[in-house]
Parts: C-alpha cells; sequence; structure tokens
C-alpha cells in the first residue's frame, strides 16, 4: 500500500513518519487498547483522551466506523 502521512494533530498518536494505511491503523488499535480506551460496555465505541480528542474533531467517544472516517481526514 502507498505509504499516507499523519498530520500535526494524528502524528501525536502514532507518529510522523509516512506509514501505509494498515500500520497506521494497527499503531491507532494499539495506542486505544495500551491506554484502555475502548468503552468496556459498549465494544465498538471508543473514548478520546487529550491526544485523540482532536483527531475526532472534539468529540469525546466516537463508534469505529466513523474513526475510520475521522483518521482519514488526518493524512495526506
Amino acid at each position: 500500500m502507498k505509504p499516507v502521512t499523519p498530520d500535526d494533530k494524528l502524528a501525536a498518536v502514532v507518529g510522523s513518519n509516512p506509514l501505509p494505511r494498515t500500520e497506521l491503523t494497527k499503531k491507532l488499535w494499539a495506542y486505544i487498547k495500551k491506554n484502555g480506551l475502548q468503552d468496556k460496555k459498549v465494544k465498538t465505541q471508543i473514548n478520546a483522551d487529550d491526544k485523540l480528542k482532536p483527531v475526532f474533531n472534539g468529540k469525546s467517544k466516537v463508534s469505529m466506523f466513523e474513526m475510520t472516517k475521522l483518521v482519514s481526514s488526518h493524512v495526506s
């Protein structure tokens, strides 16, 4: 896959180096799991911390499906 470059907001979570979308997704999920951000009751919800809130356009909770769409707007 062609590498994508994260913007500053997303780079705070996954790093600033260009990487394939698959790797970006792996790093994002590793961050979510490491910080316990997946909702305990509703597993499809992601709770944003201070680093993820800017990526999620200020939202404190998003669904996995919405997250994919929001992350796409932070890569070039």
